[in-house]
């Protein structure tokens, strides 16, 4: 009740401002040349969220070009004294098609202190089989846990269920359909030396991108995601983590009560935590996990409605901590302002359109045509911060380079936006719910096997 109450307020609050705005502030500046007076057009209230995002963006991107230049002319020493014991811990759920892909491509990490444990999250499928399997195959290698069907739901409770199983210093956490190289542990660990230093996280790529238009989008988002994480890393913003490749320190998880059984983006929800209590989070650019892009709109708009709705309620639910808390540092809580503003901007722009759209129809001066071209400054910043992301990542051509950052930020205009405006009324109106939003993975290899089976009987 306390997220719906103060997301109400909120919207109150913005509403209150675009009227008092709209209605209230003259126009400015008015000046004369040669006599005559010039009244110059109001900016519609929009621009200033736009102004911030904007200044924001530039500060991120200017502090990554410095980090960057100071890098190649002073070689920083990693610690590869840090080797602490890492336990590997992977939830899965009705994942019988991809988990044991997956449990060959861990096993063959190259790093001498870890352990690997799998757990079954109240699977319908096979899943608890097949792990059972190959907890035989490599004895002592895996630690196969099944959960009981009346298990507490959530990925959350899943690893807060295992959590006192752990042995290791640090908990790395994979999704089901993960695949990284032997020196996966080797690589990233050192960025988590530093003792302020509470988690890290891989750089995430999709492993199916070439499968169709969706696939190559989301690997260009992760392209694009990755960036603004560079430079919200340069600054010792609040780097999030995002599920897949995450490492945790066990001692900074227990300073915030573990992981929360109350969210639906477990990722999410820690990285606030941990920045709330002080841990800076760290993200590594030259380590990458790979994971399973969806193949479907359908897929595609259940996964991202989960991710919005939870990174919106985890603002709602810890927005007084942001304001009052004194651990965390102060380039963080306007990294987390920032992204409250991305959230602010599809539901602002509505409301701006509605009430230039009353002011036209009552035939008073509007600037709805101003409000629209300012909307589009949010598409120059996607646009140019993928240029940037897919040739410095993906080694595109220039033309192709053009042509898929055009297409990518129609993708994530035309999608993040109302889903959105749609999520907010959603979480004003309806329970709360703790379903995972499961994505379906291995699908591609179901199709594959389908076909030939059918190939076969002919």
């Amino acid at each position: 009740m306390k997220h719906k109450l103060l997301l109400i307020l909120m919207l109150i609050t913005l509403w209150g401002f675009l009227l008092l705005y709209n209605y209230c502030v003259p126009l400015l500046p008015i000046f004369k040349i040669f006599g005559i007076t010039i009244n110059m057009p109001q900016l519609p209230a929009l621009a200033l969220l736009i102004g911030f995002i904007f200044a924001y963006t530039a500060l991120i991107n200017i502090a990554y070009k410095q980090k960057r230049i100071f890098s190649k002319k002073q070689q920083l020493p990693e610690n590869t004294d840090y080797q602490p014991f890492v336990s590997v811990v992977v939830p899965c759920h009705c994942e019988a098609n991809v988990i044991g892909d997956t449990i060959k491509n861990l096993i063959n990490i190259d790093y001498p202190h870890y352990e690997l444990l799998i757990i079954d999250d109240r699977s319908t499928d096979d899943t608890a089989i097949v792990l059972k399997k190959y907890e035989d195959i490599y004895n002592g290698k895996m630690r196969a846990i099944i959960r009981a069907k009346d298990a507490l739901a959530g990925k959350s409770a899943v690893l807060n269920e295992v959590f006192d199983l752990t042995q290791g210093e640090v908990i790395c956490v994979f999704d089901a359909d993960a695949r990284v190289k032997p020196d996966f542990l080797t690589k990233i660990l050192p960025y988590l030396a530093p003792k302020d230093v509470g988690a890290v996280q891989a750089r995430k790529i999709i492993s199916n991108r070439d499968y169709n238009f969706l696939t190559r989008c989301q690997d260009n988002e992760m392209a694009l995601d990755s960036h603004f994480q560079c430079g919200r890393d340069s600054i010792k913003g609040a780097v999030e983590l995002r599920g897949n490749g995450q490492l945790i320190k066990k001692e900074a998880l227990l300073s915030v009560d573990k992981w929360n059984n109350d969210t639906i983006t477990d990722d999410l929800d820690l990285s606030t935590k941990l920045h709330l209590k002080g841990w800076d989070v760290r993200f590594c650019l030259d380590v990458e996990v790979y994971e399973e892009g969806v193949l479907t709109f359908p897929a595609l708009i259940k996964q991202r409605r989960r991710w919005i709705e939870g990174s919106i309620r985890r603002y709602l639910d810890y927005f007084d901590q942001m304001i009052t808390s004194k651990k965390i540092s102060l380039w963080a809580r306007l990294d987390m302002l920032a992204y409250i503003a991305e959230f602010l901007l599809p539901i602002w722009f509505v409301a701006e359109i509605v009430l230039q759209s009353i002011k036209m129809f009552h035939h008073q001066p509007n600037n709805i045509m101003s409000s629209y071209l300012i909307m589009s400054g949010i598409g120059v910043i996607f646009f140019t911060g993928l240029v940037y992301a897919l040739c410095r990542y993906k080694k595109l051509s220039y033309h192709e380079t053009i042509k898929q950052s055009f297409e990518t930020t129609l993708y994530l205009i035309l999608f993040w936006s109302p889903l959105v405006v749609l999520i907010v009324p959603k979480i004003i109106f309806t329970k709360r719910s703790m379903d995972w939003g499961k994505t379906d993975h291995g699908v591609i290899l179901k199709e594959e096997t389908t076909e030939n089976t059918l190939t076969e009987a002919k």
